[in-house]
């Protein structure tokens, strides 16, 4: 078990990609200091830990930084390897098709689902509904294949493609409240709507995520600065 003092962790309590930080220390059972950071006003910490992108999250062990969400959770994987359960299998193909779902998570999903989220307007929340629907699709038929008939992408235990996606389902939640959609649809994504409830009940998820009406007020705030002149600069 590694202490307070050896991990820190600087992160933004709404962001997704800090989310997967918290839940891959808490699966792994890890200790460690959560320093909050104002992502308008970025602390001297988080300047020196990450120059090269200044954002969150930054794992600092040892006084070391780790930067980007996908890799913190891997080095974590990877350093507490005999502790807890293991975020990526053991065979190299299998670890290699888990790596390829959490790129495409973010290279694919997350890029179509950011005009929904950044959307002000009915029109354009049916638009982008629409466009980000086709990645939900892959992401069906990509959990039925990974899975095997078993609980996770990761089969019986929360892996990395887990930890990928399931960091946006608060938010999902949110902005389909907002938007009046429901991505996660039971009827046309049985398998990723199921997956989504297992993950969310995983004690380590839920002491991970933010509050969902905290959450939504937020949005709320988020989403009537976007729709004026000065539109916030700290959201992409």
């Amino acid at each position: 078990m590694a202490a307070g003092g050896e991990l820190q962790l600087l992160g933004s309590w709404y962001s997704p990609y800090v989310i997967r930080a918290k839940v891959a220390l808490g699966l792994k059972g890890l200790r460690y200091e959560y320093l909050e950071e104002d992502l308008f006003s970025k602390s001297d910490l988080l300047l020196k830990s990450n120059p090269a992108h200044k954002k969150v999250p930054v794992l600092v062990h040892g006084g070391r930084p780790v930067c980007e969400s996908l890799v913190v959770v891997q080095y974590v994987d990877e350093a507490w390897a005999g502790t807890g359960p293991p975020l990526l299998p053991g065979d190299a193909r299998d670890r290699a098709t888990a790596r390829f779902w959490a790129a495409f998570i973010d290279d694919k999903f997350f890029r179509a689902w950011r005009e929904l989220f950044r959307s002000t307007t009915d029109s354009q929340r049916a638009e982008a509904f629409r466009s980000v629907v086709p990645r939900v699709e892959t992401l069906e038929q990509a959990f039925m294949e990974c899975s095997e008939g078993k609980a996770f992408f990761g089969g019986d235990a929360v892996g990395l493609a887990d930890v990928a996606l399931g960091s946006f389902l608060v938010w999902i939640q949110v902005v389909d409240e907002v938007s009046g959609t429901k991505l996660l649809d039971g009827a046309r994504f049985p398998g990723l709507a199921a997956w989504a409830e297992r993950f969310l009940a995983v004690d380590a998820v839920k002491d991970a995520m933010p509050e969902f009406e905290r959450l939504l007020e937020h949005y709320k705030g988020f989403l009537a600065k976007l729709a004026s002149p000065a539109a916030p600069a700290g959201y992409s």
